[in-house]
């Protein structure tokens, strides 16, 4: 059959591939962007487990869902071992039978300055250690033990309750390293006594270890003790007859104050926190 005389000298196009000729699309498409079903709503009190156990501070999300599945997670009295399953912030959430809290464990640390005091309040109006660390959590943290007004150094804040009775009871022997400023040079006699130990009106008293601090003049001295006692160092010296010009804390359960600025605070890194929890 002879071709058409219309077709006659046209070139086909680059996209004929035989046939008729097809639009790229046989349909038409509206402009507006297609409606998905509605999300059901998220109920706000409910909260996944593994998330859960995560925001307690026990380990990550994934490290939850392998606990879950391997039965070390009860929620009120009965061991669940699905994985997305949910709870309310009610229910009694238990990790190898120790009940949980959704709070997350905090752990902060302050390089405390003079003329503050370790309290959370004061009825006279003066000025709390509370204030420098106003802006490092939602959460309410407390300080683990206490420094006086006038002294400086570390001060620990948490609200790990476990770890804080575990940080403030003699018995675990926590090192505590205090830089001494005295009004006089302490004489060695006198510091041989502090290493035998001495008797002061509530009782005996001992320190770990007590030296005079090298290139320093001898009215400096630096003192190890894990008495918790209040005013215990200043009362110590005081005993001998040498008033204590200043205190400094460099030394709290293997924390120091490197990198830390007076009046500075900074979060504990994870490898600080597992070392505290692993405190004898």
């Amino acid at each position: 059959m002879a071709k058409s005389d219309n077709n006659k000298g046209k070139r086909p196009s680059k996209n004929f591939k035989g046939g008729d000729r097809k639009k790229p699309f046989d349909k038409k498409f509206s402009s507006k962007p297609r409606q998905s079903a509605p999300k059901k709503p998220s109920n706000p009190d409910e909260i996944r487990l593994n998330r859960y156990i995560a925001n307690a501070g026990i380990c990550s999300r994934r490290e939850a869902d392998t606990f879950i599945a391997a039965g070390n997670v009860t929620v009120n009295g009965k061991a669940v071992t699905e994985m997305g399953y949910k709870v309310k912030r009610s229910d009694d959430v238990r990790f190898d039978g120790k009940r949980l809290s959704l709070e997350k464990k905090e752990y902060v640390l302050l390089n405390k300055p003079k003329n503050f005091i370790t309290t959370t309040s004061d009825e006279k109006g003066r000025r709390t250690v509370m204030e420098l660390i106003s802006s490092a959590s939602n959460n309410r943290l407390l300080p683990v033990g206490r420094l006086d007004r006038n002294t400086t150094g570390l001060l620990l804040f948490t609200n790990d309750g476990d770890l804080t009775k575990k940080l403030t009871h003699p018995k675990h022997n926590i090192r505590k390293i205090y830089h001494v400023h005295l009004d006089n040079n302490l004489s060695l006699g006198d510091l041989h006594k502090i290493e035998a130990g001495l008797e002061l009106e509530d009782g005996p008293i001992t320190v770990d270890s007590v030296s005079y601090i090298q290139g320093a003049p001898k009215r400096e001295v630096g003192v190890e003790i894990h008495s918790g006692r209040n005013r215990i160092v200043r009362r110590i010296f005081e005993h001998l007859g040498y008033n204590v010009t200043k205190l400094d804390r460099v030394i709290f359960a293997g924390l120091t104050k490197k990198d830390l600025p007076r009046g500075h605070w900074r979060h504990l890194t994870e490898q600080e926190v597992i070392n505290l929890k692993n405190l004898k």
